[in-house]
């Protein structure tokens, strides 16, 4: 069977999206979309607001998170769980404690930029943190681009927004960065899967830029379990994408793809379905068969 309209990553403003996760769903459906996974950052909070509006709007959703992990000296690699049983209080207790981490690492690059003389209004990301939602290096970035008194020195280094700001103080080895610590891949699979859903490493090429790199990673995190990867997404160019695509059909992974929506304005990724396939097949396995 023809596999459905999917989109398998969006976000919500329960981690670092523009839009509550009933008009993301919304959104989706005036797209075209037919099979959605709301995946917001190491919370499940979205999912079942998403799953009563996706109900109204006649389309489908798949419970699911995005998982930020660590590997060997790649600090911030995503694992998206999908068809997980979003009610399960391991796996939401788990999600909880990796979520603290996650403030206390944000809270550590706060305290680093504003050493380096930069200006920061906490209360966003305080007020965030008391609603245990996930804080990430997103709200860190607007809370300083959007403070006035920063406006001369940002216009001063050439710094117009996030994707300015990211690479200059905000990425592993610049000078504002905190290294994150866990949870491992490994770790993120095993908890997926202890919560009946199934682990697929989005995005690769947007992580890894060497061909040979990414492929040997494929390979140890399917030994370890891993289930699929993501390989249509909006940068993936063609070559990227048909390697992905061999190396899964060979190894009998799933293949799945995402717009990866993060809201209408994003510089980005503003839209659905905006990824091309090249006319490969997708692999979505169990991912929203149990609604067929």
């Amino acid at each position: 069977m023809t596999p459905r309209n999917f989109d398998l990553q969006s976000h919500s403003t329960h981690s670092d999206g523009a839009l509550p996760a009933r008009e993301v769903v919304e959104h989706a459906a005036r797209a075209g979309v037919e099979l959605l996974a709301l995946s917001d950052h190491d919370t499940v909070d979205g999912v079942p607001e998403a799953i009563e509006t996706a109900r109204h709007e006649g389309i489908a959703i798949t419970p699911a998170a995005e998982i930020s992990a660590v590997h060997g000296e790649h600090e911030d690699l995503h694992v998206v769980g999908y068809e997980i049983d979003h009610g399960d209080e391991t796996l939401q207790a788990t999600l909880t404690d990796w979520r603290a981490d996650r403030s206390r690492r944000i809270e550590a690059m706060a305290d680093r930029m504003e050493e380096l003389g930069f200006a920061l209004d906490r209360t966003p990301l305080e007020r965030r943190k008391q609603a245990g939602k996930p804080l990430g290096r997103p709200h860190l970035a607007q809370a300083l681009l959007s403070h006035p008194h920063n406006r001369v020195r940002l216009t001063r280094e050439g710094i117009a927004g996030m994707d300015e700001l990211f690479p200059a103080y905000l990425v592993p080895g610049a000078i504002g960065y905190v290294a994150r610590s866990r949870p491992t891949v490994e770790e993120a699979i095993e908890v997926i899967h202890a919560a009946g859903g199934v682990a697929v490493w989005a995005h690769p090429f947007w992580d890894l830029d060497d061909a040979e790199q990414t492929l040997a990673t494929v390979a140890h995190f399917a030994d370890r379990g891993l289930d699929g990867v993501e390989c249509f997404y909006p940068t993936h160019d063609e070559a990227q994408t048909r390697l992905l695509h061999t190396t899964c059909t060979d190894r009998g992974l799933l293949i799945t793809g995402s717009a990866d929506f993060h809201g209408p304005e994003h510089q980005r990724f503003n839209r659905f379905m905006a990824f091309e396939t090249y006319g490969l097949r997708p692999e979505l396995g169990p991912i929203g068969a149990k609604l067929d």
